[in-house]
């Protein structure tokens, strides 16, 4: 088994926040691999991983970093491949590692979520990787159907909750 998609973190204690990415890619039994690389710690390995990334067969690259967050970006500066950065909430709540993922210059986009947005991050990947597996579409578009059952079903159950002045 080969993995199309890396979970890649600056560092491990991301794995609380990234674990819901890997979990969704697992259910939707999406082929994986998770490693951790710091753009700062590490810039050479990063490099090697974002250079041959492609080549070793991966279609989707998820980045999480807190902080100054120049991981996503930084791979994204070496490959075609897209990536999907994920602001970890290590520091001033998440919002400067938001605003280093988002504000990438002309040319090097990173697709990015939420803060601690991990699972977010996986439906994307997964709908970026079912534009061209049907199969894959056919498990996503029931994934979504399952999310529009659970609020109909909150919403009888809040039918049933009762208050004096509450009008439906």
């Amino acid at each position: 088994m080969k993995p199309v998609v890396s979970i890649i973190m600056g560092s491990t204690s991301d794995l609380p926040v990234m674990e819901k990415a890997a979990k969704l890619l697992n259910d939707f039994q999406i082929p994986f691999e998770m490693n951790a690389l710091s753009a700062h710690r590490t810039p050479k390995e990063v490099e090697d991983f974002a250079t041959n990334a492609q080549q070793r067969g991966i279609k989707v690259i998820i980045a999480a970093a807190g902080m100054a967050a120049h991981l996503g970006g930084v791979i994204a500066s070496m490959t075609t491949l897209p990536v999907i950065g994920v602001p970890i909430n290590s520091t001033l709540d998440g919002m400067d590692a938001l605003l280093a993922i988002v504000q990438m210059p002309p040319g090097i986009p990173v697709a990015t979520v939420g803060i601690n947005a991990a699972q977010n991050a996986g439906i994307l990947a997964v709908q970026i990787l079912a534009a061209s597996d049907e199969n894959l579409s056919k498990k996503l578009t029931a994934y979504k159907e399952d999310l529009k059952t659970k609020i109909t079903k909150a919403n009888a159950e809040l039918a049933q909750v009762k208050y004096e002045y509450k009008t439906n």
